[in-house]
């Protein structure tokens, strides 16, 4: 994220939590003298004591019936000021600090393992390679059902709850018991807590012989390091295009899309630009140094796609360098700073706005103070039809930017793509709603993974995967048979309808299952994906380094 002076954003908040300590100091060694000191120091400050805030703290403090925690009281208010900020100035207290900051930070301590819960036992899917329990001997499969001989399966304990009792600092201890495929009793170990990454590249391999794919689920402080290894394996197995999936990607860390951007883009191409409320603007360019300059891009978006998804994407189209495929994005221009609390809080303010190359700001309209109006725009989206047609977005004349090439591109409300792909209910289905809708298709892929663990633990590349599984012949049989059972009769007519989509996820459920984890997901559910399959049919008529000029705005494939 962007720094800028925590002095010039927190200071009168600051100075109002030192006045409430001063008077609590003051109980001890006389109130007087101490309120005149931070009277003094407020005047110097040139904010006078005419400031509300800091003068009911003090009349609280002093006066009020009833003795009161501030400390309590600051809970509530601070929030309650946030709410009437922009969208995306937000008040994170201590308790919610390290689930907030994980995903980001690249790494929690616990046992590595990747497990799910869904049927109310917790069912090994993998573990991490040389992590604490490969290390006890935990193998894929395996069913914990006691942490320190407490019971957890059986007895619908949530999924952070199981967490918590799985996590823990580094160097501690936890003993599991295990259900273990073969043997009757319960097997017990002990596992030594440990650092786990957390990996923010979801998915990266090759789709064919000159062509890779890398998602990437946000922006942590790992992204840029991730991205620089995957793309070298990618261009020892031939790699001259790729596929860059942002969709979903909420953003993260500016600073991580800015380097990112570099590697694609030649010397000298400006990347982003932000401006804060004096009107100092800071531009980053890029160096020259990009490993990804010569690779043909394309990179997808979506509506969840924002901030520095939004940046990256922007930097692309703005400079001419790729082409952006999928639908529009979020729409937020607004860069914050986290600042912490001595306890361990923080406060998520929202510092300066940013630009695409072009001068575009991306974020969309909003009114401080109504956070729900503001997130409802996206149901409106869906409401106006714009999640299936292009014509049904339009953007004003204003907001009109023109790229190089002599693209036009628009600002005001996220990045619109080159290509609109509309989103895909061609398949929907009563017969899929119900399988998909009561868990039961992804339930019978973990049974399935269970019949045929020994199989799938052999499972050490794609070529490997989807031999295994065009060897099943009966597959998708065999899972009809079984929602049958669980109540869900079979539809030939939804058959026709919904098979191709009901086999790419069965597939792709039962590859998450093996040591592929999500790239045998996603290998898997490419057969479905309209928006990857427009990208490499792009890719395969314009195989060029750069987009090139587009005639229109956008290309809607429909």
């Amino acid at each position: 994220m962007q720094k800028f002076s925590k002095r010039t954003i927190l200071f009168p908040l600051l100075l109002a939590i030192g006045v409430v300590a001063g008077i609590l100091f003051g109980q001890f060694l006389g109130r007087s003298r101490v309120e005149s000191r931070m009277i003094s120091l407020i005047n110097r400050a040139g904010l006078g004591m005419n400031n509300k805030l800091m003068q009911t703290c003090a009349l609280i403090e002093r006066q009020f019936v009833d003795s009161i925690s501030m400390d309590s009281l600051s809970e509530l208010v601070i929030p309650m000021m946030m709410e009437k900020l922009d969208p995306h100035s937000v008040y994170i207290p201590a308790r919610e600090m390290q689930q907030m900051n994980e995903p980001l930070e690249g790494e929690f301590d616990g046992i590595g393992v990747v497990f799910n819960a869904a049927t109310d036992t917790v069912v090994v899917l993998n573990v991490v390679p040389n992590g604490p329990s490969a290390k006890a001997g935990i193998v894929p499969g395996d069913r914990i059902v006691e942490v320190n001989d407490t019971l957890i399966a059986g007895v619908k304990m949530s999924q952070i709850d199981i967490m918590k009792r799985l996590r823990g600092p580094r160097g501690s201890e936890v003993k599991l018991s295990l259900e273990r495929r073969g043997i009757e009793d319960l097997v017990d170990v002990v596992v030594v807590r440990d650092a786990i990454p957390i990996h923010s590249i979801e998915s990266s391999f090759m789709v064919n012989d000159n062509t890779g794919f890398i998602r990437l689920s946000q922006f942590a402080r790992t992204s840029y390091a991730e991205i620089m290894q995957s793309i070298a394996e990618l261009r020892a197995e031939g790699m001259t295009r790729l596929v860059f999936d942002l969709r979903g990607n909420s953003g993260g860390f500016l600073d991580q899309a800015i380097l990112i951007a570099n590697e694609f883009l030649p010397e000298g191409k400006l990347i982003v630009y932000t401006e804060d409320r004096n009107g100092h603007q800071m531009k980053q360019y890029s160096d020259g140094r990009g490993v990804a300059t010569d690779i043909a891009l394309v990179v997808l978006i979506d509506e969840d796609s924002a901030s520095s998804s939004e940046i990256l994407a922007g930097a692309v189209q703005d400079n001419d360098r790729g082409t952006i495929v999928g639908r529009r994005s979020f729409g937020k221009g607004l860069v914050q700073n986290q600042i912490p609390y001595s306890d361990g809080s923080a406060l998520r303010l929202t510092v300066a706005r940013y630009f695409t190359p072009t001068g575009r700001s991306i974020q969309r309209p909003y009114e401080n103070g109504k956070e729900i109006d503001y997130h409802m725009d996206i149901i409106r989206r869906y409401q106006n039809n714009e999640f299936f047609s292009a014509d049904s977005i339009h953007f004003a004349d204003s907001l009109k930017f023109t790229t190089p090439r002599g693209r036009v591109v628009y600002g005001g409300g996220g990045i619109m793509p080159d290509i609109f792909v509309p989103m895909d209910t061609t398949y929907m289905s009563r017969y899929y709603i119900e399988v998909s809708g009561r868990n039961i298709l992804y339930r019978y892929t973990m049974e399935y993974a269970d019949r045929h663990r020994e199989a799938l633990n052999k499972v050490e590349t794609m070529a490997d995967l989807t031999a295994l599984l065009d060897s099943d012949k009966t597959l998708f049989d065999d899972f009809v048979r079984y929602a049958s059972r669980h109540g869900v009769k079979p539809s030939q007519r939804d058959f026709a309808r919904s098979r191709k989509v009901m086999e790419s996820q069965l597939r792709a459920y039962i590859g998450r299952n093996t040591k592929l984890e999500d790239d045998g997901f996603y290998y898997n559910i490419f057969p479905i994906d309209n928006v990857v399959s427009t990208a490499l049919m792009w890719l395969e008529k314009h195989p060029e380094t750069e987009v090139g000029a587009v005639e229109e705005q956008a290309t809607s494939v429909e």
